[in-house]
């Protein structure tokens, strides 16, 4: 009945006379704001975009502390190192939230938490882009707190009214702790700032590092017309509002600015606001590089997977020592 492709297309809609009454039933609760719960019917191609997105985005919230976690033994002070070993943990226990609401959409299909770990490990679970890439300075740490947490939090407060409502209320307390994250970000950012000559100069070299990589983070602007595009599925069921560029000018209205007023410059010559498009004009990012580090061929891709996978069998015994006895017999 179901065909559960963790990064292939979503299953096109095939319904009976039923089943189609189902499905106008399905839309007009999406169209009146009401909240699809785990135990409802749903169309195959909402689960399947749920289950993307959300696996997705839990894979990414832990593998997004592993950048931040290489700095915990090196931060400069006490304070410091309290800070960032408090956002790890934060971000761990977002992605063991997120992967056990997937889980329940997983459900028809006889899978669990356990088969979303593997496919990481296969490679056929994707995660973010910007969690592939190095954290070589102290200002990394910061700019991944500031500039990429804060472009999750432009693009988790637009799913916030998602209309699956188990992953919107796990949204309402994400959101909420990202705010910190991005302000524990900020404080390294304005330190560094307002510090020493070699401060600045590290912190201008890792926003000249990380820009492609943010200009990436909401993926490459739809070409499609047709309304069959992933991102215009999940905008059909209520699941996000805005699509991917204007995700992205969000981005650019609010950090640019910023920026430039700490003194900062970005890679690229090219950019200014258009004020008659009301918008920002810039140089697009490589989409086949982004394309190849969401395959696993980013700077820290392998080494970052492996700690993962040691992680994962180093603490297999604590998951077989959950199970029931009748269960694992």
């Amino acid at each position: 009945m179901y065909n559960y492709i963790p990064d292939g297309d979503y299953v096109a809609n095939d319904y009976s006379e039923v089943d189609q009454e189902k499905y106008e039933a399905f839309m007009e609760r999406i169209e009146a704001g009401e909240k699809i719960e785990a135990d409802d019917w749903m169309p195959d191609d909402y689960r399947q975009a749920l289950i993307k997105l959300i696996s997705m985005h839990g894979i990414s919230e832990i593998m997004g502390a592993l950048p931040e976690k290489e700095w915990v033994p090196k931060a400069p002070t006490l304070k410091r190192k309290l800070g960032i070993m408090a956002k790890v943990q934060d971000e761990m226990g977002h992605g063991q939230l997120l992967l056990r609401v997937a889980e329940d959409l997983m459900k028809p299909y006889g899978k669990t938490r356990e088969n979303l770990m593997e496919d990481l490990l296969s490679g056929d679970l994707k995660f973010h882009n910007v969690f592939h890439m190095p954290t070589k300075t102290w200002a990394d740490a910061g700019m991944v707190g500031w500039m990429v947490d804060g472009a999750a939090i432009i693009s988790q407060t637009n799913m916030l009214d998602a209309s699956y409502g188990p992953y919107q209320r796990a949204l309402q307390r994400i959101c909420a702790e990202e705010v910190f994250h991005a302000q524990h970000g900020e404080a390294i950012i304005m330190a560094l700032a307002e510090g020493n000559e070699h401060q600045r100069e590290i912190l201008q070299e890792s926003l000249n590092r990380w820009w492609p990589a943010l200009l990436m983070f909401f993926g490459p602007p739809s070409a499609d017309t047709t309304g069959s595009s992933k991102q215009n599925i999940m905008m059909k069921y209520r699941i996000r509002k805005s699509n991917n560029e204007e995700l992205r000018q969000a981005f650019l209205d609010k950090y640019l600015p910023r920026a430039f007023s700490l003194g900062l410059t970005v890679p690229d010559d090219t950019i200014h606001y258009d004020e008659e498009k009301g918008q920002w004009v810039y140089q697009q990012p490589d989409w086949k590089e982004f394309k190849n580090i969401i395959k696993n061929n980013g700077p820290r891709s392998k080494e970052r997977l492996r700690l993962r996978e040691i992680a994962y069998e180093k603490n297999r015994w604590v998951r077989q020592a959950l199970i029931p006895q009748e269960m694992s017999s």
